[in-house]
């Protein structure tokens, strides 16, 4: 399966038809777990744990089907995580490599838990890097973990000029500035083909500090509203810490983003319109189909109830809120409250570390009315 936001809706609102659904992440990354005994010891562990849930054995089928296919010689190049699903009772099974490492968990529910695929989707959007000295272009697209495609450039100065574009001769003649910023304006050109062809989401600029400036400004405007920021590193990097920079910017950007999410949520919390927090509230705006958008705390898990009868998700049972029947009780409602806002086409974002959606009750909403 693809990971793209459009295969993870899709995959969160597989209808079971009642039946149970097994979703499985797993850490198989090699740094960490080098054999594989040991990813397959982890996931003995995780199988033993949800065998003895309060609510009787899961689908034994789907555990076996998992476990067949950890225990087989998958294909682990470039994978550091995988995310499986399981409905052996509607013939359903889906397998997505990750080129990132999951937090180990299995959930047993009635559909697909896909909230960590909804971490890696925002945290893995396409970002490219442009690297340049008065002579040198360096091009790449970062995605899915890894930079994916590279291009590079060089336009020689005269012998006389050195790279930072000091004369050995005492000075530097207006033509060879001009064959400088001909230079830029070729390397944004060939930025502006490969980024947008990328459908990049941020751009990130390094290079000859004295540069910069007029490197932005050579960029085509599409390019300049997606600047994201500036690397600390010189157009020769190694590959590792090109990685590494851009590695950094994507996660402060993902986190300035989450923190703006919730400092919306909070304000409208206090304006006392059009947002929820907690999850009481937040179930009750999904059971009323008024959210907009989900906020939840990464890790977030608490027990709750769903109702067989009209699929209203609550946190305090045993009667069903919404047509009073009897609900069943859940391990993780947090899990259900996820897929159930994908299925309703709501936006749904895990927020890493954020102290402020912790003390609004670690999930929340903003809602549409």
């Amino acid at each position: 399966m693809p990971i793209t936001r459009d295969a993870v809706r899709q995959l969160a609102t597989f209808d079971s038809g009642g039946a149970p659904v097994t979703t499985c992440y797993l850490d198989v990354d090699g740094r960490r777990r080098v054999r594989p005994a040991d990813y397959q010891a982890a996931l003995e562990h995780l199988i033993r744990a949800t065998s003895v849930r309060p609510n009787g054995e899961p689908a034994a089928a789907d555990l076996q089907r998992i476990t067949d296919y950890v225990r087989s010689d998958f294909d682990r190049g470039g994978v550091r995580g995988i995310a499986i699903f399981s409905c052996a009772a509607r013939d359903f099974w889906e397998v997505v490599a990750l080129p990132v490492p999951v937090h180990d968990r299995i959930h047993v529910g009635h559909g697909p838990d896909v909230a960590q695929l909804e971490v890696v989707v925002d945290d893995l959007r396409p970002i490219g890097v442009l690297l340049a000295d008065r002579q040198r272009a360096r091009l790449f697209v970062y995605e899915l973990g890894e930079l994916i495609e590279h291009e590079e450039h060089t336009d020689e100065l005269p012998r006389d000029v050195d790279e930072r574009g000091h004369s050995e001769r005492g000075g530097v003649e207006p033509h060879n500035d001009e064959l400088a910023a001909q230079h830029l304006r070729h390397a944004a050109k060939s930025a502006f083909d490969m980024f947008s062809a990328h459908r990049v989401e941020h751009v990130v600029l390094g290079g000859a500090a004295d540069l910069l400036g007029e490197l932005e400004q050579a960029l085509h405007p599409f390019l300049r509203d997606r600047l994201a920021g500036r690397l600390a590193l010189t157009a020769t990097a190694g590959l590792a810490d090109i990685r590494a920079a851009v590695i950094a910017t994507e996660q402060r950007l993902e986190r300035e983003s989450e923190a703006a999410a919730v400092a919306r949520l909070r304000d409208a919390i206090g304006a006392g319109r059009r947002g929820v927090g907690g999850l009481a509230d937040t179930l009750r705006a999904l059971s009323e189909r008024r959210v907009e958008h989900v906020l939840v705390s990464d890790g977030f898990v608490e027990t709750g109830w769903r109702c067989p009868a009209c699929s209203a998700l609550a946190a305090v049972g045993p009667d069903c809120p919404v047509c009073s029947s009897a609900m069943e009780h859940l391990d993780d409602v947090v899990a259900e409250a996820v897929q159930e806002a994908m299925a309703q086409a709501c936006r749904v974002e895990v927020c890493v570390d954020n102290a402020d959606l912790d003390v609004l009750g670690r999930i929340g909403a903003l809602l549409r009315f």
